[in-house]
């Protein structure tokens, strides 16, 4: 696959072509809200006998501390290095 036919879809249903980047960005952080409330119902109701054990309970915090970065990152200020002049 070329390079040029790759494309991402970020774009939400039914949503017009042209979303802003704002757009974009808000329904990012609106699915990984929900990701997130996801993961923290499925972790709270998991089992307490051996979760410390159990490698789903752990892949689980692992998810959850993915989703967790991922919104950090969107809500992180951008840093736009600009070349210095002499």
């Amino acid at each position: 696959m070329a390079i040029e036919s790759a494309k991402i879809d970020l774009q939400p249903a039914g949503a017009p072509a042209a979303a802003s980047v704002t757009d974009i960005l808000e329904t990012a952080r609106t699915h990984l809200h929900a990701a997130r409330a996801a993961l923290d119902a499925e972790i709270h109701g998991y089992p307490t006998p051996i979760s410390g054990c159990d490698a789903q309970f752990n892949h689980l915090l692992a998810e959850r501390r993915r989703v967790m970065a991922a919104l950090r990152a969107l809500s992180a200020e951008v840093h736009i290095p600009t070349p210095r002049a002499p």
